[in-house]
């Protein structure tokens, strides 16, 4: 029940958080409030920045293509689903340190210091893998607007085309963080550095198995723009999982099981 409370109680506070993250998303969503941020180039906010991509390509292919709202209240819905969106990316430090803050009971009071570390690796992880995210969007939208004839021209619901593109964005963005995380099982005493080393397979094969399924296009170099990071921060994550494993047996007396598989009997 205390970790149940504990879940619920860093739930809450992230949630506030998000809050507050889409609140200041509303107001990026549509370029709102330039005057507060002089930002002449953001006129257009995140919603210009998300459609950018296909209305460049469209006009280098003189195609013609249109971000269409099919109803009276989409504008607004999405506007609202925007702001969430942007919430989730403001925020990212905040909900990362309460997740991170869950785990820590399970730390000792040195190990808790490496939160600070924690926090400053999974932020610009998380970023960097969005920002990777909205610079290949433009291959993607490429690859697509290639299928449409001379005389057609695309009329694109608007639901679909942001979804598509912020659901892109959000994928890069976690996948990221994912040894990230595992390092944190590792600190956590969950996984042991051994155990991850033996799975080096595994993870080669989720790493392209995620890369496939997230990037939106079928071309090889969109999907090694993603795969070939994360195997880079899945093989430093693997590495600092040993060590810190090899610290940890120095400095604790007793064996460590946490290599041991469920079927086999200890040494007790």
């Amino acid at each position: 029940m205390d970790h149940l409370r504990e879940l619920r109680n860093r739930a809450v506070k992230a949630g506030i958080f998000l809050v507050l993250g889409s609140i200041l998303g509303w107001f990026l969503w549509r370029g709102w409030g330039e005057a507060f941020w002089r930002v002449p180039s953001f006129s257009g906010g995140i919603f210009g920045l998300l459609q950018d991509p296909i209305l460049t390509e469209a006009a280098r292919r003189n195609t013609l293509v249109s971000i269409n709202f099919g109803q009276v209240g989409s504008a607004f819905d999405f506007a609202i689903k925007g702001a969430i969106w942007v919430g989730v990316l403001i925020s990212s430090p905040f909900w990362l340190w309460q997740f991170w803050a869950f785990i820590t009971p399970g730390l000792t009071r040195k190990e808790k210091r490496y939160a600070v570390g924690f926090i400053a690796a999974a932020v610009p992880l998380f970023l960097a893998g969005a920002a990777i995210a909205y610079s290949v969007l433009p291959n993607a939208m490429a690859f697509l607007i290639g299928f449409t004839p001379e005389d057609g021209s695309n009329v694109i619901d608007a639901q679909i085309y942001l979804s598509f593109c912020m659901r892109i964005i959000l994928a890069f963005g976690l996948g990221f963080l994912l040894p990230v995380v595992l390092v944190g099982l590792n600190f956590a005493h969950l996984v042991s550095g051994r155990t991850i080393v033996k799975q080096w397979r595994i993870s080669v094969f989720l790493s392209f198995l995620f890369s496939a399924l997230v990037t939106p296009t079928s071309d090889i170099t969109t999907m090694l723009l993603l795969a070939l990071p994360l195997l880079v921060l899945f093989g430093i994550a693997m590495v600092i999982c040993v060590l810190n494993d090899r610290r940890r047996s120095k400095n604790s007396p007793e064996p460590d099981y946490g290599h041991l598989s469920d079927d086999e009997a200890s040494t007790i």
